[in-house]
């Protein structure tokens, strides 16, 4: 099962998006999933983890402008992202995390943010 993002592109600095992203699997609702970036030259860094139940966590940095959900009807998780900076420019990955036997990452979607 290896997750699939969509959603990136490119956005003015103070704009929004929204990415999705899709795993497909019955057990879908108690996986745990993630979000990371990574951005030209830099390691990829966690941006926000979600359990199946919804319980959230986020990188400490993230906290604010980035929201994690998920829509377990449509096994289905978002990442909204507001208030944009050029600095939140970096390739977006969506993981698997949870249960281990799945870990696996998506392809990635770009996301440029233009001052």
């Amino acid at each position: 099962v290896q997750p699939v993002e969509s959603g990136g592109g490119l956005v003015q600095a103070g704009g929004s998006l929204r990415l999705s992203c899709a795993a497909s699997g019955s057990i879908f609702r108690i996986m745990v999933m993630g979000w990371y970036r990574q951005a030209p030259g830099q390691q990829r860094e966690l941006v926000a983890t979600i359990t199946g139940g919804g319980s959230t966590n986020y990188a400490d940095s993230k906290k604010g402008r980035f929201t994690i959900s998920r829509d377990n009807a449509k096994n289905t998780v978002y990442l909204q992202m507001d208030s944009l900076k050029p600095e939140d420019t970096a390739v977006y990955y969506c993981r698997i995390i949870s249960p281990s036997s799945f870990d696996s990452w998506g392809q990635g979607t770009q996301v440029t943010v233009s001052s």
